[in-house]
């Protein structure tokens, strides 16, 4: 990325303004803005996330609020309640009081003296959600979102739950935020109350996994928020983003099909990251097509930006499987609408002993039986990469031994899939809670196996996740297991793959109990969206390189960073254990003469063919330190199960210095609901 110092106007900084909500509390902002807004007043944008503004996400602030605000525009960036130096408790995430008081936050910017009255508002993950939600609300002066890495359905689709299975990134998720909620306010802000508020998240702020856990189907607790519930409440135009390595690229689909304001939708070949920043790459100039937007929607100009197709992905080259890529191959390409009606499908029917056929050739009836190990999913990388550390799935001959698997003939010509694969599947289980994960792969000549999409389905989850059902062991049944939308291009010469399994740990937490799935080859078929190659139009989308304000305050790393995904199997034990590590180390920011040190230990593990063996655990260790100045806090979870519940047990301890000062233990026995 380009660091642009010379921007076009000169820019304002004010490190802590306080925000004054109705009920008294203060929320604690950074902003920037033109020298010259007080005479010149100019639109606003506003970003409103709970990561701690003043240090944790102090450079990345800087590389995008800087560069809007030298183009014209005042950018806030503030801390939820409870977090960073906000003051009060933050209780758990989209709670209404958060979107209240961003509605309020949007009022007190339109009324400042620099701001010309419209506001935008920015977010990736957490901040691209309550976008989605507070743009549901209405408020007056919000005048467009753009939407990073969100979703439209927390249940369906977010960190939680994936197909009615349960998640492993929703222990990995609830432990970071356990971590951050144990964090204290920064005393050069907030002053000697620093250790009375630090205490009060201590004692409030809880432990959200317990809470998440209480509600396993699609209630009214994951509709608050999902935005899904009413596409009509949303009256901004919004600009959605994600990445096929990211957790969200499916909600971009259906924000474009069902929203009815201008919209526009890009993904690229990204993990869970600003598209400027972009890992894999290509990295591309996002903050630049930021600008098109607000200045379209904020400013009134005609930018050009309505002009290019709803929807621009990357459609990917095909690559040999690895865990970590610094770029992956491929070419823009666009779609004028969504759902697109140059999209169309094409059929293959699942064959025995192993083949998928193409729709033309007749295919006998065949039952075909599975019961899988529990190490398939050991490959599988994360739901939602971070490229923090090699996350990504590595080759899945690995996990086929596992599997029922089915594999075309060599490609006569190359194949383009844009969208959502399907896969009809007739099928019966001998247990009354069954998952079928499902894997779409592209082999190469040469063997080597990339996961290219998948899908899960809790078949008690089959006809509906608000009301789940049990299945009656023997009983056919006809279901649909839909794939995450991808871009894919499959080359002349490669085969595709599907592989069928009934665990996938450590990415969804298995059933119960073993589980024997028969499926009948002949009457089960995947559908892939297959896009004609339109070469001349796709040829004229493209970005420019990625650009970014400068940094105000250097860092100095002081201890090595250190990043593992390790998969282990002790044969003695017949134990199998991923270690995954993301240690960022200890950090200087000399502006604040402050050191910050973040470390993230995760294991997930279970032995021989024991699904009561499952266990899940974290660790992580925070702190900062000023002068005399130091605090710590050490969190730690771990979960387990039986076949009848989920068994919950958590650590907090928070020091100064090298004193202990708080503890707490939680544990919790939580009924599995067809889980």
């Amino acid at each position: 990325m380009r660091v642009v110092a010379d921007l076009p106007v000169q820019v304002r900084e004010q490190e802590h303004v306080w925000v004054p909500m109705s009920d008294g509390v203060q929320l604690a902002a950074r902003i920037w803005h033109p020298d010259d807004a007080q005479a010149h007043p100019v639109p606003a944008i506003l970003e409103y996330i709970p990561y701690r503004r003043r240090d944790s996400t102090r450079i990345r602030d800087d590389v995008i609020h800087r560069y809007f605000a030298g183009h014209g525009y005042a950018c806030v960036r503030v801390d939820l309640r409870g977090s960073g130096d906000s003051e009060g408790v933050l209780q758990d995430e989209y709670l209404q009081q958060e979107l209240d008081d961003g509605v309020e936050v949007i009022r007190w910017i339109s009324e400042q003296p620099w701001c010309s009255g419209g506001v935008g508002m920015i977010g990736i993950s957490w901040g691209g959600f309550n976008g989605l939600q507070i743009a549901a609300m209405r408020p007056p002066a919000l005048k467009a979102v753009v939407s990073v890495c969100s979703t439209d359905d927390r249940y369906a689709d977010d960190v939680h739950h994936m197909g009615g299975c349960l998640l492993g990134d929703n222990l990995s998720w609830a432990s970071t935020m356990f971590a951050y909620n144990s964090l204290p306010p920064d005393p050069e802000i907030v002053g000697p109350q620093w250790r009375d508020l630090w205490f009060q998240r201590l004692e409030g702020s809880g432990f959200w996994l317990e809470q998440w856990l209480r509600h396993q189907r699609r209630d009214d607790y994951w509709q608050h928020g999902s935005i899904c519930e009413d596409w009509s409440a949303v009256q901004c135009p919004v600009m959605a983003v994600s990445g096929w390595a990211d957790g969200y690229s499916n909600a971009v689909f259906r924000l474009l099909a069902n929203l009815q304001v201008p919209r526009l939708g890009l993904v690229g070949p990204w993990s869970h990251k600003y598209p400027h920043q972009g890992v894999p790459g290509p990295a591309i100039g996002f903050l630049q097509e930021c600008l098109r937007w607000w200045d379209r929607w904020l400013k009134g100009r005609e930018t050009g930006i309505m002009n290019e197709p709803m929807l621009r992905v990357w459609m990917q080259d095909s690559v040999p499987p690895t865990t970590y890529y610094d770029e992956r191959p491929g070419w823009w390409v666009g779609e004028p609408g969504w759902p697109s009606p140059q999209v169309h499908r094409q059929f293959f029917t699942l064959a025995w002993p192993g083949t998928l056929e193409p729709e033309s050739e007749a295919v006998p009836e065949r039952v075909m039986t599975l019961r899988s190990p529990l190490s398939v999913g050991l490959f599988a990388g994360k739901w939602c990469s971070y490229a923090a550390t090699p996350d990504l799935p590595h080759d899945q001959r690995e996990e086929d031994g596992g599997a029922m698997v089915f594999t075309s003939a060599p490609l006569d010509e190359p194949l383009e899939i844009l969208g959502a694969a399907k896969l009809d599947l007739q099928l019966t289980v001998d247990r009354p809670v069954a998952m079928v994960a499902a894997r779409l792969s592209d082999v190469a000549p040469d063997d080597k196996t990339t996961r290219v999409t998948y899908g899960l389905l809790n078949l008690t989850h089959r006809d509906s996740s608000e009301s789940p059902a049990p299945l009656e062991p023997g009983r056919v049944y006809q279901v649909r297991i839909k794939f995450n939308d991808v871009a894919q291009h499959f080359p002349a010469g490669h085969r595709l793959r599907l592989s069928l399994s009934t665990s996938y740990w450590p990415l969804a937490w298995p059933a119960p109990e073993p589980v024997c799935l028969r499926v009948t080859a002949g009457t089960s078929h995947l559908l892939l969206p297959v896009r004609p190659p339109r070469d001349a139009d796709d040829a004229a989308i493209g970005f420019p390189e990625p650009q970014g304000g400068p940094a105000s305050t250097p860092v100095r790393q002081l201890t090595p960073q250190a990043h593992h995904w390790r998969v282990t199997r002790d044969l003695a034990e017949d134990r199998s254990t991923l270690e995954v590590v993301n240690d960022q180390g200890t950090v200087l920011l000399e502006a604040l003469d402050l050191e910050m040190q973040r470390k993230a230990l995760e294991w997930y593990s279970y032995e021989g063919d024991d699904f009561n063996s499952i266990r899940g655990e974290t660790l992580w260790e925070r702190g900062f330190r000023r002068g005399d100045w130091s605090v710590r806090t050490v969190t730690r979870t771990v979960l387990t199960s039986t076949p009848t519940e989920f068994l919950l047990h958590a650590q907090l301890d928070a020091y100064e210095g090298e004193r202990r000062v708080y503890s707490r233990n939680w544990d919790a026995r939580i009924p599995r609901d067809l889980v």
